[in-house]
């Protein structure tokens, strides 16, 4: 008999403290008013690819439970844009968010709960103990068995209320659009857009404002079929396939459909919708049953953002926001390669298996082969030589640099850009999302050729000018293409609190504790994974590198007074039942970025929770 999951130390969870509260009508909650139900604190940031992951993750336990199972946002924000209430706001809305978020711009609830990475799981019991937290995505099994633990627990207690919670839903909003993500335009002359807030793609007229007809259904899910029976989920990226292609693959438009983890194929005349890469699941890292079967169809992939043709590479290159990779999909041949990034978060550049990206989310193609990207977590504008495959950096320094700053390129900074487009004259337009700015890249120089815009992250080139995605003014705008301007509107770093550790020896522990009723799953080789580097990198003198254990002994360097501690860890479990032929399994995945400060005497432990 398996033994019950492993409880932390029986802590009272601390008040939710912030600047306000969305989706409960107005009112603050407080603990004493969710005593009774279990309460799960999901600490986000809404810039995230994984924090999204796990907003999917929690849909349908949050369903299932709503009556005894509170989920609690703690947004937490990373960006100095989503420190802005209208904004965050405007983010819950976009991506679906049906329970109450906490606003915490200053980390004051996300310190108090020591929180060190987005996204971070809290459960909380109906007594107001602290029962569990988990670092990461990949929980959504951990906290189901959790929930049935402390309900059978707590009703048999007396101390289970069952009823409803505090979220109140916000009133619906009606438009043509709803957070369109990209667009393309078409042979005919009118524009496709990927309306990703309504879970479909919008034909417009050439005048970008009147609707032609709709291709999907407007539900979430993933269907092929007709226009009004097909379903996407929050799409994307488009590319048009190219003439010679058309006719033989049978689709016009391909289709990067983000929360389906899929490529779809739209064929224009009739307005068929067919998958095709893709098995509707998430590609998550160092997982066994990545590859369900031969081709295409049978690859897991990653939150596809955007997609290119690339006539070099003789394939569609595709920007894998989830797992900070590029891969290409031969669309004839029928098969997906991953041929950029090592799923390690970060902004390194060199030969594409060696290179490091962060949400690689807009992709552009110029005339000489270069494909430009937008490496959104690293603020950065970065390139693709297709000959051999490298990858090079033009703007940007990393995870936690970014601002509003023209000039130099060396200098200059974006703020979490989704978008790229290659201009008549071979500049290079950068949809500087959070900025809500477009910003020109030529000579090694960066300008601002407009600003006031509301996230945009997308654009359609014409000869006379651009035609912007405004993505949460649910709009496309027009704009000429000008000189630009240099704007100085400073730079920032992401703050976060930092851990003081002592110098030299410290011993790092990944606490990984498998839920009731699961295993450690050793049947395709270890079944954890520890990699552990810095920024600087002389911040450690040993200890770097990829290991099995979630245990390691670090030497930190004590002339190196403060940085980033990097550390990465896997951990896979499968359930544990002698009678399923074929248990279902789980990995559990989490990039920690923590700043540390070296101060003698300071503890020599960092535990970092992935399932404790």
């Amino acid at each position: 008999m398996t033994a019950p999951t492993a409880r932390l130390p029986r802590v009272r969870a601390s008040e939710l403290v912030g600047r306000g509260w969305l989706n409960t009508g107005g009112r603050d909650v407080t603990l004493a008013d969710l005593r009774g139900k279990i309460v799960v604190l999901d600490f986000w940031t809404f810039c995230c690819i994984n924090c999204l992951h796990v907003l999917d993750e929690l849909r349908e336990l949050e369903e299932a439970h709503r009556d005894v199972l509170v989920i609690v946002g703690v947004h937490s924000p990373k960006f100095v844009h989503e420190a802005d209430p209208v904004a965050l706001a405007a983010a819950v809305e976009r991506y679906g968010v049906h329970h109450p978020v906490l606003d915490d711009p200053d980390l004051v609830t996300w310190s108090a709960y020591t929180a060190r990475a987005w996204p971070t799981l809290v459960v909380i019991d109906p007594e107001g103990y602290v029962v569990a937290q988990m670092a990461g995505e990949g929980h959504r099994r951990n906290v189901e068995i959790l929930v049935d633990e402390l309900v059978a627990e707590h009703e048999a207690k007396g101390t289970l209320h069952r009823g409803s919670g505090p979220y109140v839903p916000p009133e619906p909003t009606s438009g043509t659009l709803r957070f369109p993500a990209k667009a393309i335009a078409l042979p005919n002359g009118n524009l496709l857009v990927a309306d990703a807030g309504h879970h479909s793609l919008a034909e417009l007229a050439a005048d970008a404002e009147t609707l032609v007809r709709r291709i999907g259904s407007g539900e979430r899910g993933l269907v092929d079929g007709g226009p009004g029976e097909a379903r996407f989920n929050e799409p994307n990226g488009l590319c048009l396939v190219p003439d010679e292609l058309r006719g033989a693959l049978g689709y016009d438009v391909l289709v990067a459909d983000t929360v389906n983890h899929a490529l779809r194929g739209v064929r224009l005349s009739d307005g068929m919708v067919t998958t095709v890469a893709g098995t509707g699941e998430q590609y998550m890292v160092g997982a066994a049953d990545n590859v369900v079967s031969d081709g295409a169809r049978g690859q897991k992939l990653s939150s596809p953002w955007d997609v290119v043709w690339s006539q070099d590479l003789a394939a569609f290159l595709v920007a894998m926001a989830g797992n900070h990779t590029l891969w290409t999909f031969d669309a004839v041949a029928g098969t997906t390669t991953h041929v950029a990034g090592t799923m390690n978060e970060g902004l390194l550049d060199g030969p594409g298996p060696d290179a490091w990206f962060a949400q690689p989310s807009g992709l552009a193609v110029a005339p000489d082969g270069r494909i430009w990207f937008a490496d959104s977590e690293t603020s950065s504008l970065r390139w693709v030589e297709p000959s051999p495959l490298t990858i090079r950096t033009a703007v940007g320094e990393g995870l936690f640099d970014f601002g509003h700053r023209d000039g130099p390129a060396s200098e200059a900074r974006f703020q979490h850009p989704l978008g790229v487009a290659v201009l008549p004259d071979g500049s290079v337009a950068v949809a500087d999302t959070y900025n809500g700015a477009v910003r020109r890249y030529a000579d090694g120089e960066v300008t601002t050729i407009a600003s006031g815009l509301a996230e945009p992250s997308g654009f359609v080139v014409l000869p006379d000018g651009l035609l912007v995605v405004e993505s949460a003014a649910h709009r496309v705008t027009r704009i000429p293409i000008a000189a630009g301007e240099h704007v100085d509107g400073g730079t920032h770093r992401t703050q976060r609190p930092v851990t003081d550790i002592a110098p030299g020896e410290v011993a790092l522990d990944v606490v990984f504790t498998p839920a009731t009723g699961q295993k450690y799953d050793d049947r395709y080789g270890p079944s954890t994974r520890l990699q552990v580097s810095s920024t600087p990198p002389e911040l450690l003198l040993d200890g770097a590198g990829d290991d099995v254990p979630l245990t390691r002994t670090l030497r930190l360097n004590p002339a190196v007074a403060e940085g980033v501690l990097h550390v990465t860890a896997h951990a896979a479990s499968c359930d544990d039942d002698p009678a399923i032929e074929y248990p279902a399994c789980h990995l559990n995945a989490q990039d920690w970025g923590v700043p540390v400060r070296l101060v003698p005497g300071a503890a020599a432990v960092l535990s970092l929770p992935l399932h404790g």
